[in-house]
């Protein structure tokens, strides 16, 4: 039996394996680069151990040092999670090596399916050689690891060359392996994965099958189980498929077979040998503990001839710190408060207070509801997270409840050219015009100890505040009754709560303080200050730097004094484990440069400037 399991992982998926082997009553071990000292998976686990360094290649992505905390810190069990080595045979090797339990499939299987070039020639696939005009558009993909990363969709001939090259640095900073390939890229498809479980006995489980056709950068967004609308015969004909790669391979443990929908057609794309981000709907559909049964499985323990039933519908929505309205900028800071209805299912790596770094993958938490059925579920879920309060850096909550409520989702048409569309209609703010009234006031009262109403009339306070944007200047007046605005009666007001009247009727707004920044409900605001500060601006074609991380790589022989033309990248930066292209704003002549590869570069640092011409 095992009695204590090293989680070589970080962040969301350690907590929840960290859950569960309480449940079980098995001891649990964090491991912990430097930036996460404190990090809530570190914090919950009953011991830590250190990995010294920052960068994932330094820490995470390091199989000696993780064997040697495993051994060190006497666990008999190592769980990869998912991400960083969770599909690297060799990790694998290293943990039975040293007589530790894998906790995961075995590393033949690994090997065969955890890169995706060996994997379609399993399956009897292979990826385009020379690409031509003819063959576009192709998508151009990482052989390793997953989540979006290393991945290019090319259009033009001009752009492959590189596309291939970004998607092998980002290969290979993310998993350690800079092999990429190209296969055809099928437009607008729905993409829908297989849940296996497989023991060491002969028995393969096909778990039902779960929709991810919502994704940003080739990553989900959201997700749910199982797949709405697909044909009996299509189903059964996935799981028949999901099943033979299993068996292909003597596939054990928890995997994912992953496929490209079109039509009625299925296009096989990979299988994960891991536990997936999105394994929570299987597991409510279901009714199982996937991360228990990886556990049981890997002591030896039968499964039992056929899978239970699943009944009702889940859907899971990914909550990132990013900013959607700005090309999916990652967001770092303080996470000043978090916390979602209990009507679902919350799995998160982060508590009130903490801090998102710049280092790792911006997710803050998933979010699962369910229901009886699927419109249920979807409602159920958009409105735990309308009604959820989240205070800290800008996160793609809004987008979450436009894409559930949206025609395309509600009525299952989606596919995964839906952001391609709707991303614009989607994004448009939607900031509540009394918040910055409901602020103006809390604060005023929040700051008068006897009271502001003076016998002689006055003129009117004001305060400025940006929100989403723009600048709102608001009035307000001390009157015999209390605090007053043109337009509204004020029925209550305190530091923390505002009740306005407007025309009958009666809306509340929570109102919370960070220094300068203040949230009105689910709207966040800047204060100005009340005369603009004569600071210097930036020069026209200054590019600043979107968020704190490290510059990977300057344009070939770019220097001061080249011409550039408007949209051409100039230089690329990582963070959060993804890269972002800065390019040139106008076409004019590049007068300055900052950058240099390897450099730290902070949010708003200056990178480089171009002169229109």
């Amino acid at each position: 039996m095992i009695t204590s399991v090293l989680v070589a992982n970080r962040g969301e998926i350690a907590c929840r394996i960290f859950r569960t082997c309480g449940e079980l009553g098995i001891r649990t071990v964090a491991v912990h680069s430097d930036p996460d000292a404190n990090a809530l998976h570190t914090r919950v686990a009953d011991a830590a151990v250190r990995l010294p360094g920052a960068a994932p290649a330094d820490t995470y992505l390091r199989a000696d040092l993780i064997v040697k905390a495993a051994i060190a810190s006497g666990a008999d069990a190592v769980h990869p999670g998912y991400g960083f080595l969770s599909e690297n045979a060799d990790f694998a090797r290293a943990v039975l090596d040293a007589g530790l339990v894998w906790i995961g499939p075995p590393p033949s299987a690994i090997e065969a399916m955890a890169s995706k070039t060996r994997a379609k020639e399993l399956m009897g696939l292979a990826p385009l050689g020379d690409v031509t005009p003819a063959d576009l558009p192709v998508l151009v993909k990482a052989a390793a690891g997953g989540g979006g990363r290393g991945m290019r969709v090319v259009r033009r001939m001009e752009d492959l060359a590189a596309a291939l090259e970004s998607a092998r640095a980002e290969a290979a900073s993310a998993f350690g392996d800079g092999e990429v390939f190209v296969e055809p890229y099928v437009e607008d498809g729905r993409h829908v994965e297989v849940q296996i479980l497989a023991d060491t006995h002969g028995t393969v489980w096909a778990l039902g099958t779960r929709d991810c056709s919502l994704q940003r950068r080739h990553q989900k967004v959201i997700e749910e189980a199982p797949a709405p609308g697909l044909p009996d015969d299509l189903r059964e004909e996935l799981h028949e498929l999901a099943v033979r790669a299993a068996r292909a391979v003597d596939y054990v443990g928890a995997g994912t077979v992953e496929f490209l929908v079109s039509g009625t057609k299925a296009h096989f794309l990979e299988m994960n040998t891991r536990l997936q981000v999105e394994h929570p709907v299987t597991e409510t559909v279901f009714g199982i503990d996937l991360v228990a049964e990886q556990i049981r499985v890997a002591e030896g323990t039968s499964l039992p001839d056929e899978p239970p039933r699943a009944r009702g519908h889940a859907v899971e929505a990914r909550l990132y710190a990013e900013d959607p309205a700005r090309d999916w900028t990652p967001q770092t800071g303080t996470l000043h408060h978090l916390s979602i209805p209990s009507s679902v299912r919350l799995d998160t790596g982060y508590e009130s207070g903490d801090d998102i770094g710049v280092h790792y993958d911006p997710m803050l938490a998933k979010v699962v509801a369910y229901a009886p059925t699927r419109a249920e579920a979807v409602r159920k879920l958009a409105g735990a997270l309308e009604r959820a309060t989240i205070h800290g850096p800008t996160t793609n909550r809004d987008l979450l409840v436009n894409s559930l409520r949206h025609k395309e989702f509600t009525t299952a048409r989606m596919d995964t050219g839906f952001y391609d569309r709707h991303l614009p209609e989607l994004t448009e703010p939607n900031s509540d015009p009394y918040a910055p009234l409901a602020a103006s006031l809390a604060d005023a009262v929040g700051r008068s100890r006897f009271g502001g109403w003076r016998n002689l009339p006055s003129a009117p306070q004001t305060k400025r505040y940006a929100m989403a944007g723009e600048e709102h200047e608001v009035h307000y007046r001390h009157t015999r009754e209390g605090l007053g605005a043109d337009g509204v009666r004020v029925v209550h007001a305190d530091a923390a709560l505002v009740v306005l009247e407007v025309d009958g009727i009666q809306k509340k707004f929570e109102v919370s303080r960070y220094d300068d920044q203040v949230y009105v409900n689910s709207t966040s605001l800047k204060v100005l200050p009340r005369f603009p500060d004569p600071t210097a601006q930036h020069a026209p074609g200054s590019l600043l730097a979107p968020m704190p991380g490290t510059v990977v790589r300057v344009a070939d022989g770019l220097a001061v004094g080249t011409a550039v033309q408007a949209g051409e990248p100039l230089l690329w930066l990582e963070a959060m484990k993804m890269e972002h292209k800065i390019t040139a704003p106008a076409a004019g002549t590049l007068s300055e440069l900052h950058a240099l590869p390897g450099q730290q570069v902070t949010v708003g640092e200056l990178l480089a400037v171009v002169q229109p011409t």
